[in-house]
């Protein structure tokens, strides 16, 4: 694993493992997320939530296959979700990340931040 990067911005601290949609730590002033804690919490109701983001999927072994709704994708395949891990990829586009956070946030177009605080409210976290 990479070492963690610290960047500071103009009040933000954002703690990256690695290049993409990967964070660990993320906080705005006196805000802060912790992005572990959630995926802990994330982790025994990671179908349901998948299932909700990415509606007329199916389960196939340990993958939930969608389409991706960020491109005009037809059909079903190369966009696949790992439902023990998190991790997913869209094999035709290259995008990918290592959890559900992220996979909220470039579904839904919005920071990772801004998806944290969707699924805490909806897995009612800390």
């Amino acid at each position: 694993m990479q070492k963690a990067k610290a960047l500071e911005i103009e009040g933000l601290h954002i703690n990256v493992i690695r290049q993409g949609y990967n964070t660990m730590n993320y906080s705005c002033n006196k805000e802060n997320i912790d992005f572990n804690q959630l995926k802990r919490q994330i982790h025994s109701c990671i179908l349901q939530l998948v299932r909700q983001l990415l509606p007329g999927g199916k389960l196939a072994n340990r993958e939930y296959v969608a389409l991706n709704p960020t491109r005009c994708d037809k059909n079903l395949g190369s966009f696949r979700i790992n439902i023990f891990t998190g991790k997913w990829a869209d094999f035709a586009t290259g995008d990918k990340g290592g959890d559900l956070i992220s996979l909220w946030a470039y579904v839904k177009g919005v920071r990772q931040i801004d998806a944290a605080r969707e699924l805490q409210a909806i897995v009612g976290g800390v």
